[in-house]
């Protein structure tokens, strides 16, 4: 069978928090050798339902014939200061299965983002801004940030890497700095810079706010860079920053 995702709508029936519930459209291609009965058993809904939401007299269908199916998914609205981690463990999942669930090939999630919790999320998954941002800019020369900054300063920067003795390499939000070596990541002084936020850092790019440091205090960032050489280049020097979101 052949199917594609149509919508994705909120009913807000009611919510917990920032979590929801929402309903997935997708529509079925009938195949030959199809019936109402083996489509109903695979997506595990009744053969009155899908009757139902098809407006079917009957239980014969045919090849080529679309059929819609509805999948109620509850969601979950990512704040600031929020990480899979935390958000897969109040909600009684794996990170691995929270990724699984919303297409997340990382780790990485930014406030406003729509987070699938129970239910599969067939839709194309959402590439932020911000991710695919760090992924280029990794290979091609920093670039001015895209948004526009909610706040801007000089800070006195240093840089990191994962690869220390003693290093878990797991920031303070649960990103895996050994397992994405390309992630643009800052450690920041939680009350200057929010952790979850997006900041433009000049000569580095569009990085997330996501580690923190008993040495980061005040005006005062730490840059994650992927080699010792590349930390030991940068050295410590005063940078101006934006704060995105």
């Amino acid at each position: 069978m052949k199917k594609h995702i149509i919508a994705l709508t909120a009913i807000a029936t009611f919510s917990v928090g920032a979590t929801s519930h929402a309903f997935a459209s997708t529509i079925h291609t009938v195949e030959k050798g199809d019936s109402l009965w083996s489509i109903a058993n695979e997506m595990k809904v009744s053969v009155q339902d899908l009757q139902e939401w098809n407006n079917l007299d009957s239980t014969v269908i045919y090849p080529s014939q679309q059929l819609k199916i509805e999948e109620l998914l509850e969601t979950y609205k990512v704040v600031t200061g929020d990480t899979l981690f935390e958000i897969a463990q109040e909600n009684n999942l794996s990170v691995d299965e929270l990724m699984k669930n919303n297409q997340l090939t990382s780790d990485l999630i930014f406030p406003g983002d729509e987070l699938v919790l129970k239910g599969k999320k067939t839709v194309q998954p959402k590439v932020s801004a911000a991710t695919t941002t760090s992924v280029q800019q990794s290979k091609s020369p920093v670039t001015q940030p895209t948004s526009v900054a909610n706040k801007e300063f000089t800070v006195s920067s240093t840089a990191y890497t994962a690869s220390c003795e003693g290093c878990s390499g797991i920031t303070s939000t649960g990103i895996d700095l050994r397992a994405n070596p390309t992630k643009k990541v800052i450690s920041v002084d939680p009350s200057i810079i929010p952790l979850g936020s997006r900041v433009w850092v000049e000569g580095y790019g569009e990085a997330i706010a996501g580690d923190t440091g008993g040495s980061i205090k005040g005006k005062k960032i730490d840059i994650f860079m992927a080699t010792k050489q590349e930390a030991v280049n940068w050295g410590q020097k005063n940078v101006h920053i934006k704060i995105l979101d």
